[in-house]
């Protein structure tokens, strides 16, 4: 447990994948369980995180990874916090977290990406210290915009 905080944070699991999916939805409001697969649990759990509140109830993650082509880069694919415990600190204790490993392996950037209309977290990207591009149109195909991030370790 995080002193002063209801929930524990460990490393993921790919048992984790369920948990995660069942909420995603209704915690970014619209649908987004598509963006995520089990593949990226399945073989980047050592580097993502889980929080959990007492009791064992989801209360964030993080999916992450260290980059295999970008020897310099790691990459959060996916955070995510329970709505009633965002303000919390909880989103930036598991990307501070994450840094810490992409550090401890000799990563110097952390890259992330998100929809353009997605203000809530370029906002909070923007807060933790990565700057965020321009929209590019058509980032990850047609039609689908985005803002990418990246921040100095």
């Amino acid at each position: 447990m995080h002193p002063g905080l209801p929930y524990a944070v460990r490393t993921a699991r790919p048992e984790d994948y369920d948990a995660v999916i069942a909420v995603v939805d209704d915690w970014w409001g619209r649908p987004a369980s598509r963006d995520l697969t089990r593949v990226f649990v399945d073989h980047f759990y050592a580097t993502s995180l889980i929080a959990e509140e007492p009791g064992g109830a989801l209360a964030g993650f993080l999916i992450g990874f260290l980059s295999p082509s970008e020897s310099s880069q790691a990459y959060v694919h996916f955070a995510g916090v329970a709505p009633h415990l965002r303000r919390s600190g909880l989103a930036r204790e598991l990307y501070e977290r994450f840094f810490a490993r992409a550090r401890e392996d000799g990563r110097t950037v952390v890259k992330a990406v998100t929809s353009p209309v997605n203000e809530r977290s370029i906002a909070f990207h923007t807060a933790l210290g990565f700057v965020a591009s321009e929209p590019l149109a058509d980032y990850d195909g047609p039609s689908l915009d985005r803002v990418t991030f990246r921040k100095s370790l």
